[in-house]
């Protein structure tokens, strides 16, 4: 029972009860139970087949252990007089986000194709702990996306007086961290959530002498682990099977760092077009507040608002000293570069190299709207990698849609912000249990008879339908304090769901505001038809309607469309910043058709 003051004299007051089962889910359990009281492990064995594409995937002993959790937790008992689910029993399994999620969590996809052919979870500038400009640099963020199961980390290395090396964001107000921290916190995170290989990316700022000290130090730190490729001379990158267990490092030899200012394209972090402009509308004032206060600060420090793989290197070379440590070269294992000749040159491919480009934002939707056949040519051998725009101070991030649907494998975010962006980037690599490798769709791979490839550019009809049905919600009451939405009242919830993919499918539904409850029930099906079902996620988000103020939120979440379980499932929520509520779920039904 949960009571709420009015004007200081009268009280409201509402009760907060387990949910009943919704129409479907009476529907389902009639059917398969075939009208009895309760549900045997074998109708339970058949509705999961019938749910799982192909018919197969499910056995008695699956459905038998499923019954038997679901007695213990829900009864607390370890010994059964029956063995069979009641509705109640049954509508508990289905809103449990444990026994019955609405994805997967294992390794499916085949993980022994070449390296390229993977999507890879990647961060920016992974080492600071906020802003681009003056936040701390340290590890913690560092061990906290690989936890998170981001396969690609990026340290800037600059020197430390004569002899030493540290982490840092260039020449802003951030605070330096140790390499040496940064590569221990590697070392102990890298494979805890993910066995699949982690590739550090350098930006380099060292002097030959100094990148021979960071040779010793990431050979002493990983040893076995580092993996040796000579990239100059081979046709196709091993696999993320192959490659389990191992670290990679990616960065630009130094004569190209020396040469990429004569090849730069020019990029100098202007606004131009505003990339962010969603139908679900604006970032988190959070992060727009900052925006105009960073804007000052990298003024005052002169900040130059460019990839330091584009502007070339600021390290002072003596003209005695070789352009390259050797032990130093030995351990890049996927190189990076932009060859002379504009974007065009870029993004040639040379059948017996292999090697990595970096664009930003706003050159990659240049590359693709006049060269999209180019881009993806190079992504189906090659590594391209985006990363934010430089006038990204508050460390947002950018629609990540445009380089999925050019191959590009790694979009580099800025991990340590939030926002709507992260939070498609989230969902993208929930996909193939979370391992952090997405294998990029056949069309982005194939090859015509006539040399023809998938253009990003073209419209197509659509594929798939899918329908998304609203069922009901439930768990706010055990995340939020009472008072969290309203303090009269119990909470007006709604939801909005939608598609982020290809721009043909972008769209956004919303379902009716359901008042004063916590446990609000919609039963509103969407249909959606999708043009590429293999790059579109569902997007839902939760709100706390509010008449006279901004809407609040109430949990969101993005899931891979190809992954989706058909049926009922529960769909557990996620807060701003991407972690997982204890309680707060949805319970939907996915159908397609």
């Amino acid at each position: 029972m949960g009571s709420y003051r009015m004007c200081l004299v009268f009280t409201r007051k509402f009760r907060v009860t387990e949910p009943d089962p919704v129409d479907d889910v009476r529907h389902v359990f009639q059917k398969y139970a075939e009208g009895e009281a309760h549900m045997t492990p074998e109708q339970l064995q058949k509705l999961m087949a019938d749910e799982t594409e192909g018919g197969g995937g499910s056995s008695l002993e699956e459905a038998e252990r499923i019954v038997d959790e679901v007695l213990r937790r829900k009864h607390h008992i370890a010994k059964f007089t029956r063995r069979n689910l009641t509705i109640e029993d049954f509508n508990y399994l289905l809103f449990s986000t444990e026994l019955n999620p609405p994805i997967g969590d294992k390794v499916h996809q085949n993980m022994d194709a070449p390296l390229s052919h993977y999507f890879i979870f990647t961060g920016h500038n992974s080492y600071l702990t906020g802003n681009q400009l003056s936040s701390n640099c340290s590890d913690l963020p560092i061990a906290d996306a690989l936890r998170r199961g981001v396969r690609v980390v990026e340290l800037d290395l600059w020197p430390r007086g004569n002899d030493d090396v540290c982490v840092n964001h260039g020449r802003t107000l951030t605070k330096p961290v140790k390499l040496g921290k940064c590569l221990e916190s590697i070392k102990a995170n890298a494979f805890v959530t993910s066995k699949y290989p982690v590739i550090i990316t350098l930006e380099d700022h060292l002097t030959p002498k100094l990148q021979c000290k960071v040779a010793k130090m990431i050979t002493q730190t990983f040893g076995d682990m580092l993996y040796y490729h000579d990239s100059e001379s081979c046709k196709e990158f091993p696999s993320p099977e192959d490659l389990k267990g191992k670290i990679l490092i990616s960065t630009k030899p130094p004569k190209e760092y020396l040469e990429a200012n004569d090849a730069k394209e020019k990029d100098n972090g202007e606004k131009g077009k505003d990339s962010d402009e969603d139908v679900w509308g604006k970032e988190p004032e959070e992060l727009i507040s900052t925006r105009s206060e960073l804007e000052k600060v990298a003024t005052n420090i002169n900040y130059i608002s460019q990839d330091d793989e584009d502007r070339g290197s600021s390290r002072d070379f003596d003209a005695s000293c070789p352009l390259q440590a050797p032990e130093y070269k030995r351990l890049i294992a996927i190189h990076a570069g932009k060859p002379k000749g504009g974007l065009r040159m870029a993004l040639k491919v040379d059948p017996n190299k292999i090697r990595r480009l970096s664009l930003s934002e706003q050159l990659l939707e240049k590359a693709v709207a006049s060269y999209g056949a180019d881009v993806i040519r190079f992504t189906q051998k090659n590594f391209l990698r985006i990363y934010p725009k430089g006038t990204r101070f508050n460390s947002s991030n950018y629609k990540p849609q445009i380089g999925w649907m050019s191959g590009a494998q790694m979009i580099a975010f800025n991990m340590q912000g939030y926002g709507r962006a992260l939070w498609l980037m989230q969902g993208m690599f929930r996909a193939n249990g979370g391992c952090g490798y997405v294998k990029k769709p056949d069309f982005l791979m194939n090859v015509g008879p006539n040399g023809q490839v998938f253009d990003p550019n073209e419209n197509s009809s659509p594929k798939k339908t899918l329908k998304v049905k609203v069922l009901m919600g439930d768990g706010w009451h055990l995340d939020f304090k009472k008072t969290h939405f309203d303090l009269y009242s119990p909470p007006d919830f709604y939801v909005r769901v939608g598609i982020a993919g290809a721009p043909a499918d972008e769209t956004m539904e919303k379902t009716e505001v359901k008042y004063d409850t916590w446990t609000p029930v919609w039963n509103q099906e969407f249909t959606f038809k999708l043009t590429v079902p293999e790059l579109a996620l569902l997007r839902l988000e939760v709100h706390e309607y509010d008449s006279n103020e901004k809407d609040d939120f109430g949990g969101q979440t993005c899931l891979p469309v190809s992954e989706l379980r058909q049926g009922i499932r529960a769909v557990p929520l996620f807060n701003r910043k991407g972690v997982k509520y204890s309680c707060t779920r949805l319970l939907m039904r996915f159908d397609f058709v």
